[in-house]
């Protein structure tokens, strides 16, 4: 079995394969925006599942 990648090597690989296309990278700002709209679908789920505010039937 191969040894496991490192982040570095995780790293490499993923600018290896934005790099490929013309747009790269996204800017901060775009990224940021894109990062908290997914982890508010994320703590929807948590609240629905643990918390306090749980999924109405329809």
């Amino acid at each position: 079995m191969s040894e496991p990648k490192t982040i570095d090597e995780m790293q490499q690989e993923v600018d290896t394969y934005i790099s490929q296309f013309k747009e790269g990278y996204f800017s901060p700002l775009a990224m940021l925006a894109r990062m908290t709209e997914e982890l508010g679908e994320l703590a929807r789920e948590v609240n629905h599942t643990f918390g306090e505010k749980p999924k109405k039937n329809v």
